[in-house]
């Protein structure tokens, strides 16, 4: 059977493939237009087996936030180059992926109740670890979900930041009162704020005991501690943990906008003195 133009067109409208690998698939399959779909998906999954070792340190991070502004997601898609990164199949792909994630709420990469891999593909398709290699063999590189982000906060507001250069965004949940766009705006800022200070904690009660006992080794040897009567050392010590504090909890980090205030003064400000910090995530594409 004679293949044309018009089925090669056909083929590429319901796969995405490249026009040459929809002409070789047709080929292959004498013109049955199912059968070479069938082709182009499994030479897609040995494709993507053989791109599967390779080293993903570039592509796009995505937020997907719920209407109500009390759930969101943040993920990591990697894939080879920047190249691809900034190419429309693998942007669109990205957004397939923050359609399927609003929709199905995965709790997990392939953990949890609702891992994400294991999830049907927008609810009914073939499995999302399928998908995925699928977009491995129409792209022609490795691609990787490489981390999932889930937060809910029925008391307050979840928020996200994607950085301009696409491949680092921030996700927190804070318990609050406030609601609608001037608490979004302030969430921005705050995530804003994550991706430019990095902390690693959300409240000091987070940072592990060790964590505070090794700082405080550290002060007590110190020869402007050492140098102070002993019966004075330990106020010193608790006073100084500020500093330490400040530079790693994000509810004591100077705010980026007044850095003459902390982040969490500046936070009940703007929001009410009820609101809470509750956790943070910073994604980065190959971090």
């Amino acid at each position: 059977m004679a293949i044309t133009a018009s089925m090669v067109r056909e083929l590429r409208e319901m796969t995405g493939a490249a026009m040459m690998d929809c002409k070789k698939a047709l080929e292959a399959s004498g013109g049955d237009l199912d059968a070479a779909v069938d082709h182009l998906r499994k030479q897609g999954m040995k494709s993507a087996e053989k791109k599967a070792s390779r080293d993903t340190a570039e592509g796009r991070v995505l937020s997907a936030l719920s209407d109500d502004g009390r759930r969101g997601h943040m993920l990591a898609v990697a894939c080879e180059t920047d190249f691809l990164a900034k190419g429309q199949g693998f942007i669109d792909f990205v957004g397939e992926i923050e359609k399927h994630v609003i929709s199905q709420d995965p709790d997990g990469l392939d953990s949890g109740s609702r891992p994400f891999l294991e999830q049907r593909w927008m609810g009914e398709g073939q499995p999302v670890a399928e998908r995925l290699r699928e977009a491995v063999g129409s792209l022609k590189e490795n691609i990787q979900v490489t981390k999932l982000v889930r937060m809910e906060s029925p008391e307050g507001r979840v928020g996200a930041y994607i950085h301009h250069d696409h491949k680092q965004g921030a996700l927190v949940s804070l318990k609050t009162s406030a609601s609608g766009e001037k608490a979004d705006e302030v969430l921005r800022g705050l995530c804003q704020h994550i991706v430019v200070f990095r902390p690693r904690y959300a409240r000091r009660e987070a940072v592990p005991a060790s964590e505070v006992e090794h700082e405080k080794s550290v002060l007590r040897e110190s020869d402007e501690v050492k140098k102070k009567p002993a019966e004075f050392q330990d106020r010193i010590i608790e006073g100084k943990l500020g500093k330490f504090y400040a530079g790693i909890v994000l509810a004591d980090q100077p705010w980026i906008h007044d850095d003459k205030t902390t982040v969490l003064k500046a936070l009940q400000k703007e929001l009410g003195a009820d609101t809470e910090i509750l956790e943070f995530a910073h994604v980065v594409i190959g971090g």
